[in-house]
């Protein structure tokens, strides 16, 4: 059945009782977690600790509506109509008078359509089942129905709750009749598994009373023995875990099982205990167990690892952090690389930086095979620069390359660029003066990352000092980059023209060659700032080094506030010819003229070659700009 039919059981059984009849047979769900239950199913007068009743039988008559006999005096109704009369009823009783007045027959289909058109109003979809129950108490209990018997079996034991003794009973013998030995097995198996769980939870919270109840002694050892109890994985893995918030109740009950020979510890016992014992007041003896537990043969599973060490985290126990690490490094179960990465996180952000932790974390790591990387190390910047410990890095490449780790160019350039992007452009210089004096000379991806992390500081005056002494050190490789840098740098802080000086000079004494980007993006930052004459003063540089011009934002800017003088410059800047293609020229007349602007549009005209004043389409340009009257006049 569908899981409208589940759900309205459920919501129906733990809000209603109502009366059984004709031949409904209880199947009785015990909630043995709690040891409550709650009654539906049953008569008025039902007490409250009455079982859970559910209609389940297959045996018993079908469901008029679901046989194949055609119901007398009955019409099949639309499940429009009969969403509309439980909309207009108060109460079920109104419901019911209100179907039996038009002599209502429901079919499956009927039932299935209604319920899930009613999926969002529970309470309409309540009324409208309870009405179907009542009535037509058979059709949910043949065999054909087992399916449904099944699933709804599901759910409810998901809720919590059981098969009782009487239902099992009723249902088995149900199955047996119907010759169903599938399902007869299936509940046999399922109905064992529940009482031998049922046993198993009722022990071990008589256990845990006693434990929770007295001090540790022989007189508590002594109840627990009466209980005579049969102990088992599982009951012993109960009782330790809800002794968690008595670590030191758990481990004596723990050891005195052992002590007692009543039960010889396993993998799962051992690993329960150590999960409990994982706190600050109890530390010494999890670490005297964990040690027990691996001369015993045994390894803590990875999920206690996580567990643990979570729990280390959370109550900042770094240095037990770094010790389980290792403790687990000379087992079986080893942690990930990312595990290891995580840790080396926790150690840098703690309150108080122990570089001797981190170092034991980095020597583990790498005797494994856990090898450091550069998202390694990407990782740890950034969570020292989250804790404002960016100057703690020489520290941690000095640590890691103790452990065996040699940063390579790249992480050199990741640290610099952090260091400098941190307004920390000395202790970045530093790193370099070191590297030189080791013998290992910076190059220029190093330098680039020293600039680029001033140029994002907004040191710019320090990251042109720091271009310059890179270009005097013969770092002329990939200069495109930390130039860019640079000269967007100048033009975020409004000093194009600056820009525009530092890069004539920088090109024209070194012979650097710019991006072609660099040379865009510095025009379009003077020629927002009316620097004209200096972004005409690129044209030759673009031209020398192979690009072409840049030719739309000096249109557009001329047509608006430039003369026809400045109009002439940018066409004669453009070209080592004497003028550029007509098309360009004709473009820049049609910008004057949207600009409203006709006369500058005459003055350019004037100014450029005979051969382009006569040019046809440049006098059909002009003969169409031409007033009215003029035209007329003429």
């Amino acid at each position: 059945m569908r899981n409208q039919w589940r759900l309205l059981r459920l919501r129906y059984f733990s809000t209603h009782s109502i009366n059984v009849s004709r031949g409904i047979q209880p199947l009785n769900l015990l909630a043995p977690q709690n040891h409550r239950c709650i009654s539906s199913f049953l008569g008025t007068n039902s007490h409250p600790s009455s079982v859970l009743a559910i209609n389940f039988d297959v045996q018993t008559t079908r469901f008029r509506a679901f046989s194949s006999e055609p119901a007398l005096d009955s019409k099949e109704v639309d499940h429009a109509v009969v969403i509309e009369l439980i909309s207009k009823s108060s109460s079920s009783d109104e419901f019911k008078r209100e179907l039996e007045s038009i002599n209502a027959s429901i079919t499956p289909e009927m039932v299935l359509e209604t319920l899930r058109n009613l999926e969002n109003r529970a309470d309409f979809a309540l009324r409208f089942f309870k009405w179907v129950v009542e009535t037509e108490s058979g059709g949910l209990s043949s065999k054909d129905h087992v399916g449904e018997f099944w699933e709804l079996f599901e759910v409810v034991k998901r809720r919590g709750f059981g098969v009782g003794k009487d239902t099992y009973v009723k249902v088995l013998d149900s199955f047996e009749k119907e010759g169903m030995v599938d399902d007869l097995e299936k509940l046999r198996k399922m109905y064992a598994s529940k009482l031998e769980e049922i046993s198993m939870e009722t022990m071990g919270r008589r256990v845990c009373n006693l434990v929770v109840s007295h001090e540790w002694g022989e007189d508590v050892q002594k109840r627990i023995g009466e209980v005579n109890v049969s102990w088992s994985d599982d009951l012993v893995v109960y009782v330790v875990e809800h002794l968690s918030a008595q670590p030191m109740k758990a481990l004596m009950f723990f050891w005195w099982l052992q002590e007692s020979q009543s039960f010889k510890h396993n993998k799962l016992t051992y690993n329960a205990v150590v999960n409990v014992l994982a706190r600050k007041d109890s530390i010494e003896k999890f670490w005297v167990v964990a040690k027990e537990m691996r001369e015993a043969g045994y390894e803590m599973e990875t999920k206690t690892y996580f567990k643990v060490i979570g729990k280390f985290y959370d109550r900042r126990m770094i240095k037990d952090s770094v010790e389980l690490h290792e403790f687990m490094m000379r087992g079986a179960n080893k942690p990930s690389a990312q595990d290891s990465l995580f840790l080396l996180r926790k150690i840098v952000v703690d309150k108080n930086l122990d570089m001797d932790l981190f170092g034991r974390v980095v020597k583990t790591s790498m005797e494994i095979g856990n090898g450091l990387t550069k998202s390694t190390l990407d990782g740890i910047l950034k969570s020292l620069t989250s804790v404002g410990r960016l100057q703690e890095c020489g520290k941690i490449l000095k640590a890691m390359e103790k452990g065996g780790y040699a940063p390579t160019d790249a992480a050199y350039s990741k640290y610099i660029f952090h260091l400098s992007k941190a307004g920390r452009p000395d202790e970045a210089m530093q790193i370099l003066n070191e590297l030189k004096a080791s013998g290992c000379a910076p190059n220029f991806k190093m330098w680039s990352s020293l600039i680029e992390g001033q140029c994002a500081a907004g040191e710019i005056n320090k990251a042109s000092s720091c271009f310059r002494e890179m270009v005097e050190n013969n770092e002329f490789v990939g200069v495109g980059k930390p130039l860019e840098s640079l000269i967007i740098g100048f033009c975020r802080r409004k000093r194009a023209k600056d820009a525009c000086q530092f890069l004539m000079e920088i090109v024209n004494d070194k012979q650097l060659q710019p991006w072609h980007s660099t040379y865009k993006t510095l025009i379009t930052e003077l020629l927002v700032r009316k620097g004209l004459k200096e972004a005409l003063g690129l044209l030759p540089l673009m031209r020398s080094h192979g690009f072409p011009p840049f030719v739309d934002p000096f249109i557009d800017h001329i047509s608006k506030y430039g003369t026809g003088e400045d109009a002439v410059k940018f066409l004669k800047g453009m070209t080592l010819q004497r003028f550029p293609s007509t098309s360009v020229v004709i473009r820049m007349f049609e910008a004057f003229f949207k600009a409203r602007r006709d006369s500058e549009a005459h003055n350019c005209l004037a100014k450029c070659p005979s051969y382009l004043r006569n040019h046809a389409d440049v006098l059909s340009l002009f003969c169409a700009m031409k007033p009215e009257d003029t035209v007329v006049s003429a």
